[in-house]
């Protein structure tokens, strides 16, 4: 795994942290400690090898552990689509569990009018998700909000509508004196940094990628109005690494500022009525990343 041209010497998050069901996630929740973020991936064979096709029927674990997503899953008919869904939904509440020192059957999964998840009741964590083909991605952070974005290296946005439609004057007046290889990376680069971006500040696809860019092969990554002047301050960083070979992740963070030393275990930082009201089980149960997931949950 290595680092593109233009991510920051000194990265505001280390880079993604491939997992499984089976961890590590003392890995995880000693990079969100240390640096208040942390990116994980995963593969989509090694999210969805313990669930057989007869296991996910009302009487499997997946009700419980899908919890308000699992109408949502059950209603899917096309099989890739609710592999992805299910694959990703599995990582983002082993993630979250890990970090807040929760079961995932116990994470509250839910999602904002636009669509956005967040974790209820656990408002000083911000969670963001991706996938594309085989790879999921989930960023997670206790110092802002965060966004991130997933995309195949390869895929050719060259000469494509795509790059018509996501590019400001700027970006286009930089590209044009790339070479063909280089401007293609260039665009998938600047592709996943605009939906990271877009997925951090809440807004999507429907914030257009034309109000807002970067510039390609910066040192430091900035979001740049269409005219290519500077248009966020220092709280804003951002990130793009190449995962597994033949993807391009990036990310974008947004600093508030919070304090380092916040512990956000669920059962710190929520009031006993609150525990009990979002955690299905008593208090002193504690999900450990040894728990197999075919338990009761």
């Amino acid at each position: 795994m290595r680092t593109h041209e233009g991510a920051p010497a000194a990265a505001p998050v280390a880079e993604p942290l491939q997992v499984t069901p089976q961890g590590p996630w003392h890995s995880v929740r000693r990079e969100l400690a240390e640096r208040g973020s942390v990116v994980v991936f995963g593969r989509l064979a090694d999210w969805l090898s313990d669930w057989q096709p007869g296991e996910t029927g009302p009487d499997s674990a997946l009700p419980a552990l899908l919890g308000r997503d699992w109408q949502r899953f059950s209603q899917m008919t096309n099989q890739d689509v609710r592999a992805r869904f299910l694959a990703s939904r599995l990582l983002l509440k082993y993630a979250a569990g890990a970090v807040l020192e929760a079961r995932p059957a116990d994470i509250d999964l839910a999602y904002k009018p636009g669509g956005r998840p967040y974790l209820r009741g656990c408002d000083q964590v911000d969670i963001s998700l991706s996938h594309t083909a085989d790879l999921l991605v989930v960023g997670i952070t206790r110092r802002g909000w965060i966004g991130v974005d997933a995309e195949l290296s390869d895929r050719q946005l060259r000469g494509s509508a795509v790059e018509r439609q996501i590019c400001t004057p700027h970006e286009t007046e930089l590209l044009a004196r790339s070479g063909e290889t280089e401007r293609n990376a260039a665009l998938v680069r600047l592709w996943t940094l605009k939906e990271a971006y877009s997925k951090a500040i809440g807004q999507g696809l429907r914030f257009r990628f034309t109000e807002f860019g970067f510039a390609p092969g910066a040192v430091r990554v900035q979001v740049l109005r269409p005219d290519g002047t500077p248009g966020s301050g220092d709280e804003w960083s951002f990130c793009t690494w190449s995962v597994a070979g033949r993807y391009t992740v990036s990310l974008a963070l947004v600093d508030f500022g919070f304090d380092d030393a916040v512990d956000v275990a669920a059962q710190t930082m929520l009031d006993e009525g609150m525990v009990d009201a979002l955690l299905r089980q008593p208090r002193e149960v504690r999900w450990t990343a040894q728990r197999d997931v075919h338990d009761p949950l």
